[in-house]
């Protein structure tokens, strides 16, 4: 039997409540998503343009790039608008769709970001091999089963939620639809489907995390024996990498590796995975990476030269 539902739309009440900030807010956070789809486009744009560009890498790197584009445009533009409007509604099945986008793009970041880690394990560890590696198929591969995992973790998790009957009350104390927040308006025992929360997601980001930390200690203890300017090069790139994973894989481990409840500081641990690591990670990866930059400035004197002509 399915869940009676007595629910047909949701109630989001957003990041601020007070009428007075709510315009600034909506200009501070207009921007912020403007620079993310600019910056993240940016890098995309540059990466399959760019002859220089072909090492797997980058092609994780555009991708990642698509993954935080997707991921900010599912949450912050509902987010601006909602700071204008007087009713901040979203019906139920879109809420339930964004529950299973945001995840599914979410989950599949943690996959490439993995990903990346392993590739950078390769070509630093074991630079011989690594063209006959991380050969074409094998990233087309890896990226396929990111992509996957992200969709298959995603659909786990709005079938677990989407089974939940909703009576009533159906303020959301967020800006988008998560899990959390909807089993709290659950009129049923979440019990089971916050364990399979903590499994699924939590243990999932938990992983991710670990295979990381452990990859770049790796990564980190082989460049002892390396030149001067070898470990200043493999630093560089690792550098950026760490600040990425620490930056995004801190707030969902504190959301999703917990028992169902909310904090008022959910909202504003969401931001950074939502909003602010997609802002960062193409300033990150473009301010240390000299390859990145060179390849802007072709990209940039090519749009010249043929404005001229």
């Amino acid at each position: 039997m399915e869940p009676a539902q007595n629910v047909t739309e949701f109630i989001l009440l957003g990041i601020c409540q007070n009428e007075k900030l709510q315009p600034v807010c909506f200009v501070f956070f207009l921007l912020l998503y403007i620079s993310i789809v600019m910056g993240n486009l940016l890098i995309i744009v540059t990466v399959k343009s760019s002859q220089h560009l072909k090492s797997p890498m980058y092609f994780f790197l555009s991708y990642l790039s698509f993954a935080d584009m997707c991921l900010s445009s599912l949450t912050a533009p509902k987010l601006i608008a909602d700071f204008l409007a007087e009713r901040k509604t979203i019906s139920f099945d879109g809420c339930i769709a964004q529950l299973f986008v945001v995840h599914f793009f979410g989950c599949t970041e943690f996959f490439i970001l993995t990903v990346m880690a392993y590739d950078r394990y390769i070509a630093i560890c074991k630079p011989l091999h690594y063209m006959t590696i991380m050969t074409g198929h094998v990233c087309g591969s890896l990226m396929v089963a990111s992509w996957v995992g992200g969709f298959v973790h995603s659909l786990v998790q709005t079938l677990l939620t989407i089974q939940l009957p909703f009576c009533g009350p159906n303020e959301i104390d967020h800006y988008f639809c998560d899990v959390h927040p909807l089993l709290k308006l659950a009129c049923a025992d979440t019990y089971f489907v916050s364990v399979m929360v903590i499994a699924n997601s939590g243990m999932i980001s938990l992983s991710c995390f670990v295979v990381l930390v452990a990859s770049y200690v790796v990564i980190l203890v082989s460049l002892r024996t390396r030149s001067s300017e070898s470990r200043r090069k493999a630093l560089s790139t690792c550098a950026s990498h760490i600040a990425v994973v620490i930056i995004f894989f801190g707030p969902c481990i504190f959301m999703y590796l917990r028992p169902s409840s909310t904090f008022s500081e959910d909202k504003m641990v969401a931001v950074f995975y939502t909003i602010i690591t997609p802002m960062l990670n193409p300033l990150i990866y473009t301010l240390r990476n000299e390859e990145i930059k060179n390849a802007m400035r072709d990209l940039s004197s090519r749009k010249v030269t043929l404005g001229k002509k």
